[in-house]
């Protein structure tokens, strides 16, 4: 005789129908997201199959894997930030170094070509006595009946005749010839704009239109024209002709001579 199988609410499904289940379980699990023991009724009320790899599991791993990744991939383009932040930092400081360093070199060489400058100017503005190792003997403006004005209209050097005279600084020989009571004289037309005169000399180094320098030799003293013996008459003026003439004292020590 046949037996046939009992029905109803309380029959167990057969071993097909609860696999299927598992599986649909497992992925509607995966496919949401979802990592816990949390099980359908139909999973709860059937026997746990044996421990093997499942969707869920691979879920899972793919899951730790991507966030992993993901995790890897933020660090690293927070390095790449903060290393590019890093040198930009440093291109910075390096540019302002840099822009200090070429600041400070463009004032020295600016302070440098100030005093290479001045130092010119002064040793162009130093003039020298026009005769070395000497005294004045007549002063400025000193009253006797020698001179047709009535006064000194410059200094008068003691010196022999044949001693060196010198151009007290730089300029342009503009007269060089017989001066009437001045003699044989030379007239030099300053760097500054003012004038020397040189008189008595008993011969020339120069000619009109010369230039010279600082010290150099531009004459002989002698005696020539009104005098009494030799000496150097010598003239500071603010124009070439006579009666434009200064106190000679004042205008060499303003330009560094000590007489």
């Amino acid at each position: 005789m046949a037996f046939i199988r009992a029905t109803g609410k309380h029959r167990r499904a057969d071993r097909p129908t609860r696999t299927t289940r598992n599986v649909a379980g497992i992925a509607t699990l995966a496919a949401g997201g979802v990592v816990a023991s949390v099980a359908s009724p139909a999973l709860a009320a059937t026997d746990v199959a044996p421990a093997h790899d499942t969707g869920l599991q691979q879920a899972v791993v793919m899951g730790d894997q991507l966030a992993g990744h993901v995790a890897a991939q933020a660090d690293a383009q927070r390095a790449a930030a903060e290393s590019a932040a890093a040198q930009a930092k440093a291109e910075a400081v390096a540019k302002k170094q840099a822009d200090e360093a070429k600041r400070r070199a463009e004032a020295a060489h600016k302070a440098k070509v100030r005093a290479a400058r001045d130092a010119e100017r002064k040793r162009l503005n130093t003039f020298i006595a026009p005769v070395a190792d000497s005294y004045v003997s007549t002063g400025y403006k000193a009253s006797s009946s020698l001179w047709s004005s009535g006064s000194h209209t410059g200094i008068d050097f003691h010196a022999a005749s044949g001693t060196s005279v010198h151009a007290v600084g730089e300029g342009t020989v503009v007269e060089a010839d017989w001066g009437g009571s001045y003699g044989n004289n030379i007239v030099i037309k300053m760097n500054d704009g003012t004038y020397t005169q040189y008189g008595h000399l008993s011969s020339f180094a120069v000619s009109v239109g010369q230039k010279v320098t600082r010290g150099q030799q531009i004459a002989l003293s002698g005696a020539t024209g009104n005098v009494t013996g030799p000496h150097l008459h010598f003239e500071a003026r603010t124009g070439p002709d006579y009666g434009s003439d200064i106190d000679p004292i004042s205008y060499l020590r303003a330009h560094g001579v000590n007489v």
